[in-house]
């Protein structure tokens, strides 16, 4: 019979699963993009210590199922190329890849593939999924991140503690325009509506405009493009369960990287200095619901430099 302590089994990344002196290793994959030099490594614990399979999760890591207690310190060590290639090769501090991921609580931070692949990204997601991994990981609070590169969402921001949508910050030009209506037709088919042609002359309305980009792409004389500085729309406690699910709302409109990053380490700070200790796990969304929007945005802002033209929501109500 196997002395089993779970708390610290949870911690390094291995699961307690249904079936008797049985665990499975989660894998990190920061912005759900691999090399594929790291699969056979994964496929020699899945096939050697594990049960033949991986699972692939639904935050882009993979689960490998089916592996011994007794061997957890062996997989630790197997698994440290995988942690050096996609943690500390990236700047993330690990003290001793050799013993395992020294965390589990902020979950995976998945990406849509971003602007490497996909026309619609207004920027490349798995690079800010990477940065954000260093700025946040190792640690036990219970995060959900998301980055995404545009308002379609494929990467389900809006279901995040946090989530990362690209802005496209469009600019026209309007000696290069015919006025041929092909981004206005596109906007009324397939967006929200916000453009529209007057005296010849594409006009923008800005409060309706969720800044996607498409008039970007439909338009055959370029005369609509993106500025080169990237800009984000911050989306704040989303989440799934079984208590209270709820989309996440707008927190602030046109934020930077660098304020995200200090917006999120700064929550860190805040749950460390609220969490209910009596709990084995509380979600930060309800962290919030119960200090209230104002208490969480006077920390989250703390030092934060935002951009000139960044709105922040005044008041949230989930």
């Amino acid at each position: 019979m196997l002395d089993l302590n779970t708390k610290k089994i949870k911690k390094n990344a291995f699961r307690i699963t249904k079936i008797r002196d049985k665990t499975s290793i989660r894998i990190r994959i920061p912005g759900g993009q691999i090399p594929a030099e790291i699969m056979p490594t994964l496929y020699k614990i899945a096939t050697e210590y594990g049960d033949g399979k991986l699972h692939m999760t639904a935050r882009q890591g993979f689960e490998i199922t089916g592996i011994s207690y007794e061997d957890m310190n062996t997989i630790n060590e197997i698994i440290a190329p995988v942690i050096e290639k996609l943690q500390v090769s990236h700047g993330v501090q690990i003290e001793d890849p050799k013993k395992g991921y020294p965390a589990s609580g902020t979950r995976n931070i998945s990406a849509c593939i971003g602007n490497r692949i996909c026309p619609y990204a207004n920027y490349n997601t798995t690079d800010f999924a990477r940065r954000l991994e260093e700025a946040v990981f190792p640690n036990d609070y219970h995060f959900k991140f998301a980055t995404t590169g545009c308002p379609n969402d494929c990467a389900k921001a809006c279901l995040q503690d946090f989530g990362v949508i690209g802005m496209a910050r469009v600019q026209y030009n309007q000696d290069l325009c015919v006025g041929c209506e092909a981004c206005v037709k596109n906007c009324k088919k397939r967006v929200v509506n916000a453009l529209e042609l007057v005296d010849g002359k594409v006009v923008r309305n800005e409060d309706k405009c969720v800044e996607c980009g498409e008039c970007v792409l439909t338009c055959p004389m370029l005369a609509w493009t993106r500025k080169e500085e990237k800009r984000y729309k911050l989306v704040i406690m989303g989440r799934t369960g079984k208590v209270n699910p709820r989309l996440a709302r707008t927190f602030i409109e046109g934020a930077d990287e660098e304020s995200i990053i200090k917006i999120i380490k700064n929550t860190y700070d805040y749950v460390d200095e609220f969490i209910d200790r009596s709990l084995p796990k509380e979600h930060v969304g309800y962290i919030v619901d119960r200090t209230g929007y104002q208490v969480f945005k006077e920390w989250a802002l703390k030092d934060v430099n935002l951009p000139k033209e960044a709105k922040v929501a005044e008041h949230i109500y989930w």
